[in-house]
């Protein structure tokens, strides 16, 4: 007894030593299985935790009365209540999860046209990505989606574990992503390390097998217009935009054709350098009285013969040349001849650019007069610090750069009037009534603005394809989605620029720090 109560002083440590071998124990159980090891530790733990209170000062009451021990017990209860509070906002996350995309482009937030489209699907619709590894980037956009709408659910499949669904697929090789929608099936895209998942081609997919529409889209050709073949630099990125798109593209040579087919959704007129002839002009302008739709991309110097056919809505195009002298474009590389536009007209076909940029080399201003029956929105507006020139005989562009700006320009508009105003056709149908109810049309001054090169520029694409969506006349048509980028804040230094902040920062930075320490130090003295 004596023995004891000499060693009193230090059995109270029993109980750290208690609780260290307890808690081992619950943690061995736990992490792995209960048996002996983990029992015996935490029950040999516990004894030694008693042992050790029992001669502690907090059985014999003087630890209650010690100021330390009202200190740590605020401390344990703040600790503990800061916890709980933790804890509940985790619950309340998990089960009501919502997301803020701080990004600047918005980059984890899918488009409105996507979010639309999954929040209407009728039917349940599922992507299936045959890969083994399962990308965040690939697997963030697909979450994205299934939260927007309840319809839409996505399944990565190893297609070596599960040799039959690849089979049934048709899944040759690891990274081909499909899309199911009740009983039709389309092929996505082959994902990689270089080519990720891509939302324009599964909201575009999703919107074919949901619509189950097609368009058909006539280039004419015959006037030096770009070539959409491919064979040379031209309009093949467009093409193969809108073919991505499920839309037909085909040629019109309005002197083997002596009207606009029947199966026209719309006729593009890109960048023509010869007059149409006047029966062609007729072919446009009947095609027009019957509810068609035509995009006009007039280039400077050049006479497409179609001032006739503009003057009915009203549209004159200027002769001369639209240059930007706010120095705006030159921040991204463009010279004045490049105007760059950040204010789009409120129409559905620009209404979800939010002062995004595209740029027009060398555009010609178009001018509207209000006409009835006719409605005209600009669709790009340059910038204040504009003015137009004329090019001289000789082809050369002479301006003042201290020359006043005379303000922004119209360089695209879109027109549409209703048939029945455009030209009463006796012989016209109740189907292509019902299919047509009004003649459109969209006509920029500048058509290298789409071409091989500057057609996936800012966007560009964009003003295209969602001017060929809207002429189409499909009013649920699935617009064109910019794939979102970071923007790049990199700052490029030029040679003497890296020289310049390397003298400043390792010579006069350090001189300038001496000679103030000298300073002090001299007036100290």
């Amino acid at each position: 007894m004596k023995t004891i109560v000499a060693y009193r002083q230090y059995l109270k440590y029993l109980a750290l030593l208690g609780l260290l071998l307890s808690t081992a124990g619950l943690v061995v159980g736990v992490a792995s299985s209960w048996g002996w090891l983990s029992a015996g530790l935490l029950f040999g733990g516990l004894g030694l935790l008693l042992v050790g209170l029992a001669f502690s000062d907090v059985v014999q009451g003087r630890f209650w009365q010690q100021r330390s021990t009202e200190a740590g017990a605020n401390a344990l209860i703040a600790t503990l209540a800061v916890l709980i509070i933790l804890a509940l906002l985790n619950v309340l996350a998990v089960r009501y999860s919502s997301r803020i995309d701080v990004t600047e482009n918005q980059i984890f937030t899918l488009a409105p046209q996507s979010r639309q489209l999954v929040q209407t699907l009728e039917q349940p619709a599922r992507a299936v990505i045959f890969d083994v590894a399962q990308n965040a980037q690939d697997r963030q956009l697909l979450e994205s989606y299934q939260r927007a709408g309840s319809n839409f659910a996505y399944e990565y499949v190893d297609p070596y574990a599960n040799p039959q669904l690849a089979q049934r697929f048709e899944a040759t090789r690891p990274g081909m992503a499909f899309l199911e929608l009740g009983d039709r099936r389309e092929f996505l895209q082959n994902i990689s390390p270089q080519e990720r998942l891509s939302e324009r081609t599964l909201t575009n997919t999703l919107d074919q097998l949901v619509s189950d529409r097609t368009l058909t889209v006539y280039f004419t050709q015959g006037h030096r217009e770009f070539p959409i073949d491919g064979s040379e630099a031209g309009f093949s990125q467009a093409v193969a935009a809108l073919e991505e798109k499920n839309y037909t593209v085909r040629p019109l040579n309005l002197a083997e054709t002596p009207q606009v087919p029947e199966d026209a959704s719309l006729v593009v007129v890109a960048g023509p350098a010869q007059e149409f002839f006047a029966p062609e002009v007729a072919a446009l302008q009947s095609y027009l009285d019957r509810g068609g739709s035509l995009m006009l991309l007039i280039d400077p110097r050049t006479n497409p013969g179609l001032g006739n056919l503009l003057d009915r809505w009203g549209v004159t195009l200027d002769e001369r040349i639209v240059l930007d002298t706010s120095g705006a474009g030159q921040l991204v590389g463009l010279g004045p001849a490049a105007p760059l536009v950040t204010d789009y007209g409120s129409h559905p076909i620009t209404q979800d650019f939010r002062g995004g940029r595209s740029f027009y080399p060398l555009a010609r201003p178009v001018e509207v007069e209000a006409l009835p029956d006719i409605t005209a929105v600009p669709l790009l507006q340059t910038n204040p610090q504009s003015r137009a020139e004329a090019i001289s005989e000789s082809g050369e562009l002479q301006y003042d750069p201290n020359a006043v700006p005379e303000g922004s320009f119209t360089l695209g508009v879109a027109l549409s009037r209703p048939v029945d105003a455009a030209a009463p056709d006796q012989s016209q149908t109740a189907e292509a009534e019902e299919a047509a109810p009004e003649a459109r049309m969209v006509v920029i001054g500048n058509a290298s603005f789409a071409t091989d090169g500057l057609f996936d520029q800012q966007l560009n694409g964009d003003v295209f394809l969602n001017a060929v969506s809207w002429l189409g006349q499909q009013n649920d048509a699935v617009l064109s989605i910019r794939p979102r980028t970071v923007t790049n804040r990199r700052i490029t230094m030029t040679v003497q620029q890296q020289l310049g902040l390397g003298v400043f920062s390792l010579l006069v930075l350090p001189l300038i720090g001496f000679a103030m320490a000298l300073v002090m130090w001299l007036r100290r003295r």
